[in-house]
């Protein structure tokens, strides 16, 4: 996680929806919530008085719009789109939002668009580039029965699919999700994990050799597929590649 404070910001005209969103802040102690707002109005007022890194912004609301709001601003903060409708997926493209939220709004897809917005943010200071570990990419919530459970990256050996289920193999645990493994591999991040097969994707620091074909992870052997080749082999010569 970073070490960077952001103050975030929530527009929406539903009160359920800002509970919500409120309650997946919680989750992460670095996004510090300054204001809620149920209409632009209300929010124009405050950004003039109170410095914004981030805005949570309902598409459909009184008077003016969240489109329209965004539009209207000269230094517009970064935005996350929360929205009941999938019409203005290309209004969200074109004004280059952080990402694009369909409520109901789960805890892990608002990991992900959290996680996208650090990212953003690390991008615009370069002068000060965050290690991969701080991009809040220290875990991942997994739908496990009737909850969501939490798994941190650094416990992760290797994913395997089955269809449309996937086995995390984990130290001493292993877990059964339905979800799709190029699902999941858009949800890693690509510094710590890679795609070797197109039934399995495993963690980079836990791989303990490689042999022809195969990556061994400790006692497990995960094989290697054809179109994959080149990407392990450039993950074999990275550290020669760097002295």
């Amino acid at each position: 996680m970073t070490d960077s404070t952001y103050n975030c910001l929530i527009v929406d005209d539903e009160p359920i929806a800002i509970r919500v969103i409120k309650n997946h802040l919680s989750e992460f102690k670095n996004l510090n919530l300054v204001g809620e707002c149920s209409n632009a109005i209300e929010a124009i007022e405050l950004l003039s008085r109170c410095k914004v890194d981030l805005i949570f912004l309902d598409i459909q609301m009184p008077q003016i719009t969240g489109v329209e709001f965004l539009k209207s601003l000269n230094q517009a903060p970064k935005v996350i789109f929360t929205t009941a409708y999938r019409d203005y997926a290309i209004d969200a493209f074109e004004l280059d939002v952080v990402d694009y939220l369909l409520k109901p709004i789960s805890l892990v897809r608002f990991s992900k668009a959290v996680n996208r917005f650090y990212q953003r943010m690390n991008e615009s200071t370069p002068s000060q580039p965050a290690p991969a570990t701080e991009i809040n990419t220290d875990y991942i919530f997994l739908k496990v029965d009737k909850k969501y459970q939490k798994v941190l990256l650094t416990d992760v050996l290797y994913i395997e699919s089955f269809g449309d289920y996937l086995i995390v193999h984990c130290e001493g645990n292993r877990f059964t999700i339905k979800d799709r493994i190029s699902q999941m591999e858009e949800q890693l991040p690509s510094e710590q994990f890679l795609r070797v097969h197109r039934g399995f994707i495993v963690s980079l620091g836990k791989i303990t050799a490689l042999l022809p074909g195969l990556i061994e992870i400790g006692s497990h052997r995960v094989p290697i597929g054809r179109s994959y080749r080149d990407a392990v082999e450039n993950f074999r010569q990275g550290p020669l590649h760097s002295t």
